[in-house]
């Protein structure tokens, strides 16, 4: 469902008239900048299909920083794999990192840690790889990356829209000040939300991790 059909979703169930863009009224507005708060929220609640994405990183001999084009502080890295040799590599934190690398005498091998590592003006993710690579390999990166936020009303929404028309209109409920309303209405939000995630969280049953919206 596109931008404009969510809020105008939302504009209905407040009784509220519909409009032919986001940008037609300053409510319509304020209507689309809550879409984009609860779409925030829904897509760092779980890792979602539709938000899932593939790199690779190409190694060079003795390098071991590279930058990950396509990743960046919102992702949500899923697992990394040497595709050059079937083999995963795993995650070590920076002080791992800061050990290995001070105790390293230049040795190179085939790389089996990660560690991400600063990021670009773009907002990209650089990565490290220990053992420094002796070869080139390829690193394939399994990630999820949050949609950017929805401008135009064209706009196509990737997660479950009738999570997102309930928690847009649980902040409309409450700016207009119904608390009532509003309690009743996010509990409805985070219940819908549940339900889609435990949908999808079963076809994927080595998956069980989610965070409360």
């Amino acid at each position: 469902m596109n931008y404009l059909a969510i809020v105008n979703k939302v504009l209905i169930r407040l009784r509220e008239p519909e409009v032919t863009s986001v940008q037609d009224n300053p409510y319509s507005k304020l209507i689309g900048e809550f879409v984009n708060v609860v779409k925030r929220e829904v897509e760092d609640s779980y890792n979602w299909s539709a938000l899932r994405s593939t790199i690779t990183a190409i190694t060079t001999t003795g390098v071991s920083h590279y930058k990950l084009n396509g990743i960046n502080t919102r992702s949500r890295i899923i697992d990394v794999w040497n595709d050059s040799v079937n083999t995963e590599l795993y995650y070590q934190t920076t002080r791992w990192f800061d050990r290995a690398f001070q105790g390293d005498t230049g040795s190179q091998n085939i790389p089996y840690n990660y560690n991400l590592n600063g990021v670009d003006t773009d907002g990209y993710q650089f990565v490290d790889l220990y053992p420094i690579p002796d070869a080139t390999y390829t690193i394939r990166f399994n990630f999820v990356a949050p949609q950017d936020d929805l401008v135009d009303d064209n706009d196509e929404l990737l997660i479950p829209y009738q999570i997102v028309i309930e928690g847009a209109l649980a902040r409309a409920i409450s700016e207009r000040g119904d608390d009532g309303g509003y309690t009743e209405q996010e509990a409805r939000y985070a219940r819908i939300a549940s339900d889609y995630i435990a949908i999808e969280a079963g076809g994927r049953p080595d998956e069980s991790i989610w965070y409360s919206v």
